[in-house]
C-alpha cells in the first residue's frame, strides 16, 4: 500500500428532485489497502458509490483517478478506468454459464464467434486467482451457492483488469466461513496492489479486514482516512449516528418468562431433506433464538411454522390448538407473523404506499359495505408508524424510499397492527446499521413484554445471545442443544454449530 491515493473524490455533491442526498463528500483510497466506508442507511454511501461506477452523474464536485481528473460519464466509462463495484444484489443471470456470466457484454470472438476455449481458459485463471479453482466454467451460475456466485462477480470485476473494486454489504449472505474465505480472497487482491472499498455494517468485519476507514452522516463525510487499529467502535459508533450508543441490547425483564401454558407449541416437525424432529415451546413473552449456520435449516423452520412451507412430519399449535400443514391463511388467522429474511422481495410491496404495506394483513377492519375506508387506514398506519418512528415520516410514500431499517420496521408494523400472537423473525438486522439495530431490538424487546412469543434467527450469535431468552442451536437440519442464552456463550454456539458438540 503506498501513501499515495488512486482515487480521490473531493466535494461531492448529488441532489434528486426534493433530496440532497450527497452534500460534500469526500473521500480517498490508496493501491494495495481496504477501504471501509460506513454510515448509517441513508447517510448517502449507495449514491456515492453510484457515482464512483458512473451511474450518477455529481452536480458538483471532482474525481482524481492515477493524478488525473476524469469524468465517469457511464458505467461502461468507469470499466474502463479499472472501477468495478459488486453491489449487494449481484446482477448475474442465472441460466448463463459461469463463463457466460463473467464476459457478458464484453465477449471474446473471432469474425463473430464466440471464442469458447479461450474464454473458459481465462476463466479458469480467474478462479483460481480467486482461490476457487473448483468452479467450473460450464457451471450454471444459478446452481452456485451465494458464495459462489459472489466469486463469480469478482471474476467478472477482474476480466476488465480492476484496479479498485467496490464491494457493497458482500458477507451479507453468507456464513462465518465463507466470509473468511472472502477475506482471504480480498487480501490476495489487495497484495497484488488492487484497492478495495469495502461497506459493511458489521462492525467486527471492518476490524478484521480493514486498514482506512470514512464515515458519512447525512450526504457528508464527518471523519476520513481513520487508522482501523487505533479508532475504537465506540467512536464509529458516534461518528455514524451523532450518539453514544452504551447498550445495544436491551435489559431482559426480569419476570419469570416461562409460564402457564405455551403460546407456540412445535412437536416433531420436519420438511423432508431439509430438518427433521424439531421441538420448539415459545411461551408468552418470550424471545427464543435459533442459531446456526447458513443452509443449517433455521429459515426453513421458520417457513414451515408460517405455513409457506407443508410439513412432511410433526405438529404446530398456537394456544393449544393445531394448525393444518402448509396453510398461511390458517396461520396467520391463528396470529402467526412472519418477518422473512429477503424482506424486499417477499416480506414488502415495494412501490406501494407505507400505510398500504401496514394494512396488507388487516384489510377486513377496514372493510365497510365492501369497500376499503382509506382514510381509517392511512390514518392507523400513521399512528403505528409514527409509534416506531419511522422515518421520513408520511405513509402515502413508497417503502422502496425508506431505508433498511426504517422498511424493517414497516413489516413489524405489520404484525403489530394484526395483534399477531406468535412473531418470527428471520435474520430481522440484516442490512440494518447499528443505530437502527438498537431500535429494532427494543421494539422486538417491548413486543415480548406485552405478551408476544417471539422467535428470532439469526446468522450473528452475538445477536441471538444478546436479544433472546432462550437458544436452540440448529445444526445440519437438526436441534443439538438447548439452554438459557445467559447459560452459554459464543465460543460454545461455535463449536456446536460446526461440530455437533462441545470438545471436551
Amino acid at each position: 500500500m503506498t501513501d499515495r491515493p488512486l482515487l480521490r473524490m473531493s466535494g461531492i455533491v448529488k441532489e434528486f428532485p426534493g433530496v440532497r442526498a450527497l452534500g460534500g463528500v469526500d473521500l480517498d483510497v490508496r493501491a494495495g489497502e481496504v477501504h471501509c466506508l460506513l454510515g448509517q442507511n441513508g447517510a448517502g454511501k449507495s449514491t456515492l458509490i453510484k457515482v464512483l461506477a458512473g451511474a450518477h452523474q455529481p452536480d458538483e464536485g471532482t474525481i482524481v483517478w492515477d493524478g488525473e481528473e476524469i469524468s465517469l460519464g457511464s458505467p461502461m466509462a468507469a470499466i474502463k478506468a479499472g472501477i468495478a463495484t459488486i453491489y449487494q444484489e449481484l446482477d448475474l443471470v442465472p441460466h448463463l454459464s459461469v463463463a457466460e456470466n463473467v464476459f457478458l457484454g464484453h465477449e471474446l470472438s473471432r469474425g463473430g464467434l464466440t471464442q469458447r476455449q479461450r474464454t473458459n481458459n481465462i476463466v479458469r485463471d480467474l478462479l483460481a486467482r480467486l482461490g476457487h479453482a473448483e468452479i467450473s466454467p460450464n457451471r450454471l451460475v444459478g446452481d452456485l451457492s451465494p458464495a459462489g456466485q459472489q466469486v463469480v462477480s469478482m471474476a467478472r470485476a477482474l476480466s476488465h483488469d480492476t484496479r479498485l473494486l467496490v464491494l457493497d454489504e458482500p458477507s451479507a449472505v453468507l456464513d462465518q466461513g465463507e466470509v473468511d474465505n472472502l477475506f482471504r480472497v480480498i487480501r490476495g487482491l489487495t497484495a497484488e496492489g488492487v484497492a478495495i472499498v469495502y461497506i459493511s455494517h458489521r462492525l467486527e468485519e471492518i476490524r478484521a479486514i480493514g486498514d482506512r476507514i470514512t464515515v458519512l452522516k447525512d450526504g457528508v463525510t464527518v471523519a476520513t482516512g481513520l487508522p482501523v487499529e487505533e479508532t475504537p467502535t465506540s467512536r464509529l459508533i458516534q461518528l455514524m449516528t451523532g450518539r453514544s450508543i452504551e447498550y445495544v441490547f436491551p435489559e431482559r425483564s426480569a419476570e419469570q418468562r416461562d409460564r402457564g401454558a405455551p403460546v407456540l407449541e412445535v412437536r416433531g416437525l420436519a420438511h423432508a431433506g431439509v430438518f427433521r424432529d424439531v421441538d420448539l415451546t415459545v411461551h408468552a413473552g418470550e424471545i427464543v433464538g435459533l442459531a446456526g449456520l447458513v443452509g443449517a435449516g433455521r429459515s426453513e423452520i421458520l417457513e414451515t411454522v408460517y405455513g409457506a412451507r407443508r410439513a412432511s412430519a410433526g405438529t404446530v399449535a398456537v394456544d393449544g390448538k393445531p394448525l393444518r400443514r402448509g396453510s398461511v391463511d390458517r396461520a396467520v388467522r391463528a396470529g402467526i407473523g412472519l418477518a422473512p429474511e429477503e424482506r424486499k422481495s417477499q416480506g414488502l410491496l415495494l412501490d406501494e404506499a407505507v400505510f398500504k404495506n401496514v394494512t396488507v394483513s388487516s384489510m377486513s377492519r377496514f372493510a365497510r359495505f365492501g369497500f376499503l375506508d382509506r382514510g381509517a387506514e392511512q390514518r392507523e398506519a400513521e399512528a403505528l408508524t409514527t409509534s416506531l418512528d419511522v422515518r421520513p415520516t408520511g405513509v402515502t410514500r413508497a417503502v422502496r424510499t425508506l431505508s433498511g431499517g426504517n422498511q424493517q420496521k414497516i413489516v413489524l408494523a405489520r404484525w403489530l397492527m394484526r395483534e399477531c400472537r406468535v412473531l418470527l423473525l428471520d435474520e430481522p438486522t440484516r442490512g440494518v446499521d447499528v443505530g437502527a439495530r438498537s431500535e429494532i431490538y427494543q421494539l422486538v424487546r417491548s413486543l415480548a413484554d406485552r405478551g408476544v412469543a417471539v422467535v428470532v434467527v439469526s446468522s450473528e450469535i452475538e445477536e441471538v445471545l444478546g436479544l433472546a431468552d432462550r437458544v436452540l442451536v440448529v445444526r445440519e437440519g437438526a436441534v443439538v442443544h438447548e439452554s438459557a442464552a445467559t447459560a452459554i456463550d459464543e465460543a460454545t454456539v461455535l463449536d456446536l454449530v460446526m461440530e455437533g458438540k462441545v470438545p471436551a
